[in-house]
């Protein structure tokens, strides 16, 4: 396999992960070439009857993760680990069988969604540089496009062109493709959130049948994550076509409910920057769009006006207090970058308090109380003299009403429809 160039990203680290998790100490290589040196990818296993027919990865002492489309029954299946060749000497392998094998509940064999399968061995096996797990990563982690992965396995080194002797494990790196692009390729209801991309849109660099099963792999702060298990592609390396990959972040709920002990280092693996696939559309693919709200509150203030009227004692004298009218209006604008403008809509929020009016019958007047519904105004009594009356100050209670602000919320719904193109093939040898 041709291998290209390496893309730095910068990844944040929680340590979720179990201290023995994705160390390959004898792997020092940044750009390699066809065949991987011993050691460089121990976690890498051969999943064997006859002969190899998928591969698989080691997540802890005593499990494998694989494709679900790998098996019909573990019946007979041999687990091979620290295997460098499938011919010739291998002095650091050591070989298990399966007790248990879990295939994912909702694994769908004609649309591959949730192509995914646990493998308990036999027995642990002990670490050393040739035998040790990877990292998985956690729910929640993103993979760019464009980010670099490697892929290993025994498979075919092109459609239909077998792996010539020894056959020894080759390694090769490819870029991860965004979903979007990915869609573009296979059809929107090919490629689920339960997949991920990786390869090259000019073809050349690919998994093949025999690698399924085994891991896509991305290094962080000296870790190796496990981003994919090899699932499907149009036959390999083509143009336009990159590899599907079970997306591993979707499982860990799903893989620690089947581990309860010893149970796999997670690591949460975030890709810093913009993801250029958010740009990718095509038919099937509409673009994304993104709504802007615009709030605009205008608030309008009259002033408090007050008028007092004053005659002689025989005469009748009038007090008028007009309470503060204060109009507060809201006005909400929501612009949506779209082609249809929703109308503005202002809502106008009055409180009017009517005057306290005093009337005087012959010498005496009773006090007048005024109640409002929006205000607590304390009840105002005016005595009156027969011969003097005095201007009465009635006070004021000043209301403030804030501003309603309006928040609309947009929900968009995805509908999901999977279909199998018919072209796609499994990257597997054989099924059992």
């Amino acid at each position: 396999y041709e291998k290209g160039r390496t893309l730095k990203v910068l990844l944040s680290l929680k340590t979720f992960f179990s201290a023995d998790c994705g160390l390959a100490n004898l792997n020092t290589r940044i750009v390699g070439g066809q065949d991987a040196p011993a050691g460089f990818w121990p976690w890498q296993v051969s999943l064997q009857t006859s002969s190899h027919f998928c591969g698989g990865s080691l997540i802890n002492n005593q499990w494998v993760l694989t494709a679900a489309h790998c098996f019909k029954s573990a019946s007979g299946v041999n687990v091979v680990l620290g295997l460098q060749t499938l011919q010739g000497s291998n002095p650091n392998s050591v070989s298990r069988t399966v007790t248990s094998l879990i295939v994912h509940p909702d694994y769908n064999s004609v649309t591959a969604d949730n192509d995914i399968a646990l493998l308990q061995l036999s027995s642990p096996v002990t670490f050393n540089n040739y035998i040790t797990p990877v990292c998985l990563p956690s729910t929640g982690s993103s993979f760019y496009s464009g980010v670099n992965t490697w892929v290993t396995g025994w498979g075919n080194i092109g459609t239909g062109v077998s792996l010539p002797a020894p056959q020894n494990l080759q390694e090769v790196q490819v870029p991860i493709v965004g979903n979007r692009q990915c869609k573009c390729s296979y059809g929107a209801s090919s490629i689920t959130d339960n997949m991920v991309c990786a390869g090259l849109l000019e073809g050349g660099k690919d998994s093949c049948q025999g690698d399924s099963g085994g891991p896509l792999v991305i290094k962080q702060n000296n870790r190796w994550i496990q981003a994919g298990v090899v699932s499907f592609g149009k036959d390999c390396a083509l143009p336009n076509y990159p590899g599907v990959y079970t997306r591993v972040s979707q499982y860990q709920t799903w893989i620690n409910t089947q581990i309860t002990t010893n149970q796999p280092g997670f690591i949460t693996f975030t890709s810093t920057g913009t993801d250029s696939d958010l740009s990718v559309s095509c038919p099937g693919v509409p673009p994304i769009t993104t709504t802007a709200t615009t709030i605009t509150t205008t608030t309008t203030y009259i002033p408090p006006t007050t008028t007092t009227t004053t005659t002689k004692p025989a005469a009748t004298t009038t007090y008028v207090s007009l309470i503060p009218t204060t109009t507060i209006t809201t006005t909400t604008t929501v612009t949506h970058p779209t082609t249809t403008t929703k109308p503005t809509t202002t809502t106008t929020h009055s409180t009017t308090i009517k005057p306290t009016t005093i009337t005087t019958h012959s010498t005496t007047i009773i006090p007048t109380t005024t109640t409002t519904r929006s205000t607590d105004i304390k009840p105002t009594t005016i005595p009156i003299d027969s011969t003097t009356i005095k201007p009465t100050t009635i006070p004021t209670d000043s209301t403030t009403i804030k501003p309603t602000t309006t928040t609309t919320h947009l929900t968009t719904t995805t509908t999901k429809t999977t279909t199998q193109p018919p072209f796609t093939t499994p990257k597997g040898n054989h099924l059992l």
